[in-house]
């Protein structure tokens, strides 16, 4: 055993507490523990979790797995047509939906940045709109444009756009929150005003920033767009959604395949862009 020297047993008879977790520390974390394996517990009892019933799930799932192979091959240049169509459709509309929703936040982003817009209150009432925008799903706002545009792309791109403004305008808040007090106060004692403040010091900070969170959310939103196609709103997702419920399998894993390949060709292109535009800072994250 390690034998305890005569100082720290000293320091300990005199300040027990200092070397201990003091006892409304312990019961704390014991009731965070009991509270966390109870809700656990529940969850699992509620939802009707038991081994039999996930063995039986991933047994019919296999079943499934089993009928996509092999995958269908269209042969004729209509039936490919129709899905290339369904694939432009979304892309097209995880473009548009992503880019109204920046060109909308862009501005909007300025009054809920803190060394931009001094009144705090106004501040928080321009960031609780943002996250009111986030907090209804993009599914919802698909449904209800399907129910006030129609069928089609565009009830998808204004659910994407309508979403993104609230994502949009948070994130590049934050962005121009985080940039460099330094620049801002160079141009200030050089006499520009907040004009120049915002063009010269903060924006070369905050645009790389900007630029990123918006490639990246574009990424996101085509898979989204697959799930906005299945409810009504087009592109591909309409086109799986139709070959699962006539049960065609195969059909179905290969268009499922080729949104995998169209999401990695869109990941590589969107890292491409942040590594020429941004440059090395984002290399790592690709």
């Amino acid at each position: 055993m390690t034998e305890v020297s005569p100082d720290l047993a000293r320091a300990r008879s005199l300040v027990p507490a200092a070397f201990g977790t003091p006892r409304r520390t312990r019961l704390l974390r014991l009731a965070a523990w009991s509270a966390f394996v109870l809700l656990t517990g529940w969850c699992l009892w509620a939802f009707g979790f038991s081994p039999a019933r996930l063995l039986a799930g991933v047994t019919r799932l296999g079943d499934v797995l089993s009928f996509m192979f092999p995958p269908y091959v269209w042969t004729t240049w209509a039936e490919w047509r129709e899905i290339l169509k369904g694939l432009a459709e979304t892309v097209s509309m995880a473009f548009m939906g992503t880019l109204l929703g920046a060109i909308i936040a862009f501005p909007l982003a300025f009054l809920g940045a803190g060394n931009i817009m001094p009144s705090r209150w106004f501040r928080l009432g321009i960031r609780r709109g943002f996250d009111a925008l986030r907090a209804i799903e993009q599914l919802i706002l698909a449904l209800v444009f399907i129910r006030a545009f129609g069928l089609g792309p565009l009830a998808g791109i204004l659910a994407i756009a309508v979403s993104e403004i609230g994502t949009f305008s948070k994130l590049f808040s934050e962005a121009i929150e985080n940039t460099s007090n330094k620049s801002a106060d160079g141009i200030r004692a050089s006499g520009g005003g907040n004009f120049h403040t915002v063009r010269f010091a903060i924006l070369p900070q905050a645009l790389p920033v900007i630029l990123s969170i918006v490639l990246y959310n574009f990424e996101s939103n085509t898979r989204s767009g697959t799930i906005l196609g299945i409810v009504g709103a087009g592109g591909i997702g309409f086109l799986l959604a139709d070959r699962i419920s006539a049960y065609r399998w195969p059909e179905a894993w290969t268009i499922i395949f080729l949104i995998i390949f169209m999401v990695y060709l869109i990941d590589g292109f969107s890292g491409f862009l942040r590594k020429r535009i941004i440059g090395g800072e984002d290399q790592g994250r690709t």
